[in-house]
């Protein structure tokens, strides 16, 4: 009578012991080329045997594992032939995972504890209970390491050896219970329930599942048959997997997929067709090949891909000790392979982000971003390296804080990020990307079935485009934060935050409100802003914000004058009521009323708005908010109709920011990032040439131009004239803003700085540019004059500086007493104080000992104040600016309105700037 074995499975006779027949059956699909075939196997340990260590004489087989007397007694196995260790082990464990940490603590057990007999390199090879009858019997072996146990192989400290040691900390979790609560608790991983590829191993039960649990536990032989073997060359080193090692074909993201998905989806589905699609696992984009050395280090088939090596790539289930989460070549060790070391994160990227001479990658079609050099050749970095963090284990740890499923989610807790503990702060390439979600589109919610030609926002200067700030595919399904503000001042922190987390699935909506980071800026805010920080609100040396040169790899410390970072979630605040041009919300933070010690009034709220740069949300501003104003048509020299969205001769902004001004968003890497050429925010070698992101850069703050606030007379280094390769001029038009040879205020270039009234002694102030009228008038311009140094956002329009109304952003210094300045000192200035500009000499340096900030320098009071030398007696709607709208508002400065130069008034006076550097 003939039985049919049992469906879905894969059956060979083999030889036993005894002689007899035994049907083998692997549960959970066919695989062709996987046999049952011990003996041409590596653990063939017998004379005949082809592996590196076998007996010196030995022709038996199974007597290295299996006897059929005698047995080890008190452990559910096969007829076991060995004794088992008795060492302790040090386990896996980490934040993210969601086993049982008893058990987890608890070490090997079960079936676990009889690999381990070889491959913890405790005990003898060779030593077996019972030999020919001879019990504790020894079989002389060749090529053992020392003491007759497992080889090293690459060396017991790397990756590439199978004597995994005690210490299995780099090795998969093994003996812990995996059940329907541990998948709800994980979220990644395959509910048992509606699994049967997962399931616990039953006697009589047919058919068995493919990756059998024992007694509901984890352990190595759910993943491992020691007996079996891939026939296909082609297919790579099985290592007796009972699943595929490698992908066989485009995964879809469904149901575990026997005959092509590799092993590990059995258990971990990350997310399904967000795993499927990603830029790692998806063929289309994927479709790297291993270099020949590279991919026979790794036991991986000549040839092989990307997509085919899929988790892989990153992951290595037995891996280089001191790793962390299993990841491949996860250290600093300077060796190749590694041996040893401190974990690095980054270095498991680095294998495919380099360049042609470090990647693992061939370079015929290597089209993964080469970050490496940005981090390791660059002038100034994210402190990525456990040197650059100051520390030997990195402070980044994912699934941390309260909640549930946060390791799936990258999420960490705010004290990791260093929230109450500074030397926590970190960067590290999953504090930005989750490589099991990043996609090659342009908008995160694109269909990654269909990539395109980079994971990057699109940013062309192609006329008609509307740039945005909507998070591009490379930050898909990261973690990142939105603030919630109390109060629309520029002087109010977030009160709190609002996490974003997951992978947005099918879901299009591309809504600030969503529960998933839809914006860049969100994946930012989480480490720049009061969410993993610290903030008094307190200016100078009373700030308890981190300091600039905490860590190495940053900007030093004095840079533009600025010791600190600054509170970017604060900075960046786009209150919907401040939009657009016209109107007086009145709650900026700028000053109303009588200023401290004064007898007259001021009112700099009326015309007046916070103002930002569009990278939360975009400035309502658009070209009918900035027409200028024609008062006198005798000074009509160009048409009204070459507004600011005029042509490339008439709109002050380069491509393409001189589209859909006021309504267009931007990103925080459109300004910071590696250098990129005069006028242009895009990496140089466009779409393949360097890579987007805040990685590296030869300019302080992770600028893509030079950002000089603090200048030296003399020096002309600060930004604005000469420098049309500066950071503004990337945006806003050289020509249009600092180039005193265009022409002054009739140039063909339209400024919101602009208006009518009268100029210097009676003439007309009728123009439609002051930008360029300062510039040609003064040989000289920089930006910081009239603008603050840290250009995210500000209390006034158009990030204008107002020396009329300094308040708690700065602190009183000695000099601001001894030129009167009404405030107390080391403490922050009460709104609406007047602090003094001098352009103009004193009688002599001698005689007085602030001759250094009137004579050569603007105000500096870091870090909104570098060089600043604007005073603002009126705020005006762009366009309708007039000469008396500028100067001093009375004590402590010289009461003085007017232009400068050239009133005799205004040139004689100390509060000047025509002798600024």
């Amino acid at each position: 009578m003939h039985h049919k074995p049992p469906t879905n499975t894969h059956c060979r006779l083999l030889a036993t012991l005894a002689g007899a027949a035994l049907l083998l059956c692997l549960g959970g699909g066919a695989r062709a080329t996987v046999v049952p075939d011990v003996r041409n196997t590596n653990h063939n340990l017998s004379v005949t045997g082809t592996a590196s260590i076998k007996a010196a004489t030995e022709t038996q087989v199974c007597v290295f594992c299996h006897t059929p007397h005698a047995a080890t007694t008190g452990i559910v196995a096969p007829l076991w032939n060995r004794n088992l260790s008795s060492a302790t082990y040090t386990t896996y464990t980490s934040s993210s995972i969601e086993a049982n940490a008893a058990e987890l603590a608890a070490g090997p057990g079960g079936s676990s504890k009889l690999c381990l007999s070889c491959h913890d390199g405790t005990l003898a090879i060779g030593n077996v209970n019972v030999l020919n009858g001879q019990s504790s019997a020894s079989i002389n072996m060749s090529g053992a390491g020392p003491g007759g146990v497992i080889p090293e192989g690459s060396g017991a400290y790397t990756g590439f050896t199978r004597k995994l040691g005690i210490d299995l900390r780099n090795d998969h979790p093994i003996s812990f219970t995996y059940d329907d609560t541990l998948a709800t608790a994980d979220g990644e991983l395959r509910p048992i329930t509606g699994n049967p590829a997962v399931a616990t191993r039953l006697a009589g039960v047919s058919p068995k599942p493919q990756f059998p649990l024992e007694n509901g536990q984890m352990q190595c032989p759910t993943c491992h048959d020691p007996h079996i073997r891939e026939t296909d060359a082609g297919k790579g080193n099985l290592k007796f997997l009972r699943g595929n090692r490698f992908q066989q074909s485009a995964p879809l993201g469904g149901a575990y997929d026997t005959a092509n998905d590799i092993i590990c989806l059995s258990c971990h589905d990350k997310a399904g067709q967000a795993w499927a699609y990603s830029a790692h696992a998806n063929p289309l984009v994927a479709d790297e090949t291993y270099l020949a050395d590279a991919a026979a280090q790794r036991e991986f088939p000549a040839g092989a891909s990307v997509w085919q090596a899929a988790c892989q790539n990153c992951h290595d289930t037995h891996t280089v000790p001191n790793s962390r989460r299993l990841l491949r070549e996860g250290t600093d060790s300077a060796a190749s392979p590694k041996i040893g070391g401190n974990p690095a994160i980054e270095e498991t990227c680095y294998q495919c982000h380099s360049d042609a001479g470090a990647s693992v990658l061939s370079p015929t079609n290597n089209k993964a971003p080469d970050i490496k050099t940005d981090f390791t050749t660059l002038s100034v970095t994210m402190p990525i390296t456990n040197t650059a963090q100051g520390v030997t284990t990195e402070a980044h740890d994912i699934g941390t804080g309260a909640g549930t499923q946060r390791g799936k989610d990258f999420v960490e807790s705010q004290a990791v990020l260093g929230q109450g503990n500074l030397g926590n702060r970190h960067a590290e390439c999953t504090d930005c990307h989750n490589p099991h979600r990043v996609s090659k589109t342009r908008i995160f919610n694109d269909n990654a079935a269909s990539p395109a030609a980079a994971g990057t926002h699109t940013h062309t200067d192609t006329a008609g485009y509307t740039h945005t700030n909507i998070a591009s595919g490379v930050l898909r399904g990261t973690f990142g934060v939105e603030p919630v503000y109390p109060s629309n001042s520029f002087y109010s922190m977030p009160s709190s935050f609002t996490v974003k987390r997951g992978d947005p699935g099918a879901n299009a909506s591309t809504l600030v409100t969503e529960s998933y980071v839809t914006r860049e800026y969100q994946v930012c805010l989480k480490c720049h802003s009061n969410y993993a920080f610290d903030d008094n609100n307190l200016p100078g040396a009373s700030s308890n914000l981190p300091m600039l040169d905490s860590m190495g790899g940053g900007t030093a410390s004095g840079t533009n004058g600025m010791t600190r970072f600054t509170n970017v979630a604060r900075e960046y605040q786009a209150p919907a009521s401040h939009q657009g041009l016209t109107g007086s919300p009145g709650d900026s933070g700028a000053f109303s009323g009588t200023p401290p010690g004064q007898a007259y009034t001021v009112n700099f709220q009326t015309n007046n708005r916070r103002g930002w740069h569009p990278v939360m949300g975009a400035t309502g501003r658009g070209s009918a908010n900035r027409v200028i104003s024609l008062a006198n048509p005798a000074y009509t020299v160009i048409s009204v109709t070459n507004d600011i969205n005029g042509g490339s001769s008439g709109s002050p902004f380069l491509p393409p920011w001189n589209n859909a001004i006021g309504t267009q968003t931007m990103y925080c890497t459109d300004c910071h990032g590696s250098d990129t050429a005069a006028g242009t925010a895009i990496p140089t070698g466009g779409e393949d040439g360097n890579p987007w992101g805040p990685h590296g850069s030869s300019n302080n703050f992770l600028l893509k131009g030079q950002w000089v606030a603090l200048d030296t007379a003399g020096t002309g280094i600060g930004t604005g004239t000469n420098h049309s390769d500066h950071l503004c001029f990337k945006c806003h038009k050289y020509d249009a803003y600092a180039n005193p040879a265009v022409g002054g205020r009739f140039a063909t270039y339209y400024s919101g700085f602009s208006g009518a009234g009268t100029y210097g002694g009676g003439g007309h102030f009728e123009n439609f540019n002051m930008h360029l009228e300062h510039a040609n008038r003064l040989g000289t311009i920089r930006c910081s004059w009239c603008h603050v140094a840290v250009p995210h956002g500000w209390k006034n329009k158009k990030l204008l500086v107002n020396l009329n109304d300094v308040g708690p952003e700065a602190i009183c210094q000695t000099i601001d007493i001894q030129d009167g300045v009404n405030c107390t000192l080391g403490q922050p200035m009460s709104p609406g104080t007047q602090v003094r500009l001098g352009g103009y000499p004193s009688p002599s340096p001698g005689t007085d000992p602030y001759y250094w900030n009137k004579v050569g320098h603007g105000y500096n009071n870091p870090p909104y104040y570098v060089n600043a030398a604007n005073k603002i007696i009126n705020f005006k709607d762009s366009g309708r600016w007039t000469a008396n709208d500028c100067g001093s508002v009375g004590a402590p400065g010289n009461a003085l309105a007017g232009m400068c130069p050239p009133t005799a008034a205004w040139g004689v006076s100390n509060e000047g700037c025509s002798a600024l550097p």
